[in-house]
């Protein structure tokens, strides 16, 4: 009935990566995992800051 813990099949596309590069700028900042767990975006605090001024 239930599966063992080795037994589930991991994607790769299914694991998101928890490394700390915005998707914008490339820049590596610490802020880029909260934003990832608040927002679901892998954005920097300035890169958040700039998509809300100015949403083009």
């Amino acid at each position: 009935m239930t599966k063992d813990f080795n037994d589930q099949d991991n994607n790769d596309e299914e694991v998101l990566q928890l490394d700390n590069f915005c998707e914008e700028c490339k820049k590596e900042d610490p802020s880029v995992s909260q934003n990832l767990i608040l927002t679901g975006f892998k954005t920097c605090n300035s890169c958040k800051l700039s998509k809300t001024i100015f949403p083009i």
